[in-house]
């Protein structure tokens, strides 16, 4: 039986965010004043939802498990803070580059940039995949997949709006067509109006023309967007 994955769909979004960042700083010309800017803010808002996310996973599901698996929580707490540590090393780098006053500084940090965010890329992306294969195996085996989706009601009450949305983004990036239909269908049955056009509209604008049309074909008529 398919189970309910806690973290299948924020994960995927989280990849994306990785990988569309990653492209960008192997192209981005650090002698530009206007790149640079765009480096700050990609790496502002890469940093702060990578955050969240591991503040939402410490606070809501390893507490889930920490009174069957303490062994376990510990672990992945101390995976945690090694990310926070990766983090705050991107911080450094990155303000020694908006601090650089000449073009071979400035693109001397953009090579360092570079290799850290290689370092940053490669931990999260095994770090997720041992959060699906290793947590989700506790989770499936202590709660059923309702109460796995209260938790993530929880989280998305506890959560800003604004960081709502920006999650969304990068889920509506990473997502395939099938796994937007399913999640926009959800949300039209189970939340209130405005947010599920609030979706709409976010999807009608991440996501390319061509794959749209597909989606709105498999939507209930008349909720597609002009």
């Amino acid at each position: 039986m398919k189970r309910y994955n806690i973290f299948y769909q924020v994960h995927k979004g989280l990849r994306a965010l990785l990988f569309e960042t990653a492209i960008f700083l192997q192209q981005a010309d650090f002698t530009r004043d206007e790149q640079i800017e765009e480096v700050k803010e990609r790496m502002n808002e890469l940093i702060h939802l990578f955050d969240g996310h591991a503040h939402t996973e410490d606070h809501f599901i390893l507490p889930a498990i920490e009174a069957y698996e303490p062994s376990v929580v510990d672990a992945f707490e101390g995976e945690h803070k090694e990310d926070i540590q990766l983090a705050r090393r991107l911080k450094d780098v990155l303000q020694g580059l908006l601090d650089a006053d000449n073009d071979y500084d400035r693109i001397e940090f953009g090579k360092s940039i570079n290799l850290l965010f290689v370092e940053f890329v490669t931990f999260n992306l095994v770090h997720m995949a041992k959060e699906e294969s290793l947590l989700n195996k506790f989770l499936w085996r202590y709660y059923g997949d309702d109460e796995l989706k209260q938790i993530t009601k929880d989280i998305i009450a506890k959560h800003k709006a604004e960081d709502i949305t920006k999650f969304n983004k990068w889920m509506l990036r990473g997502l395939n067509n099938n796994e937007i239909i399913t999640w926009l269908s959800n949300v039209k049955d189970n939340a209130p109006c405005f947010v599920f056009q609030d979706l709409m509209q976010q999807a009608s604008e991440e996501i390319t023309r061509e794959r749209w049309i597909l989606i709105q074909e498999h939507l209930t008529e008349g909720v597609q967007l002009a």
